[in-house]
């Protein structure tokens, strides 16, 4: 005697009773998830305030002031064609409780006119010359938003404040 032991999945048993392939069978389930997916919903966002940006991180979202804007950079096309130009400006933004400087790149530049208050989603801390400066690459974004009633700080320049890397070496 030779005992056998079947083992039936439960998709190869549905497939089966419905007289269908396990490969039909598992092609439809696919189909049926994709168009029921369900969208995760939408956290809102927390906003934080200038002076609690620390060096080296990012995922900020912000609404601030520009005050000022100053381009560094303009550079028309080069010889190779697929290189567009480049404009990158450094604009000083700020809110109740202090200041940065944002680096604009391209079009942001020209959403960031003195006057207008914008939002910046998934803002960086880049770091430069030791200083912090803020920044949205392509991941982030910049809205144009209602003009907002707060007076900015400008006294608290975050920018002016130089960072130095030190290594701690601990004696044992």
């Amino acid at each position: 005697r030779v005992r056998v032991r079947v083992r039936v999945f439960e998709s190869t048993a549905t497939a089966m009773s419905s007289g269908k392939t396990a490969s039909q069978s598992n092609s439809q389930q696919g189909a049926a998830n994709a168009n029921a997916t369900v969208k995760p919903a939408l956290r809102k966002p927390t906003f934080i305030k200038v002076d609690q940006l620390k060096p080296g991180t990012s995922g900020h979202t912000l609404i601030v002031k520009v005050l000022s804007s100053n381009t560094v950079l303009k550079r028309g096309r080069s010889v190779s064609q697929n290189l567009r130009n480049t404009r990158v400006a450094e604009c000083v933004v700020g809110d109740e409780t202090g200041t940065i400087i944002f680096t604009a790149r391209n079009d942001q530049v020209d959403m960031m006119k003195p006057g207008t208050t914008v939002i910046l989603r998934n803002a960086k801390i880049d770091m430069f010359k030791g200083t912090m400066r803020l920044g949205v690459d392509k991941w982030g974004r910049i809205e144009v938003a209602e003009p907002a009633n707060f007076t900015v700080k400008e006294d608290n320049n975050l920018s002016l404040v130089e960072y130095e890397l030190v290594s701690v070496v601990e004696e044992g």
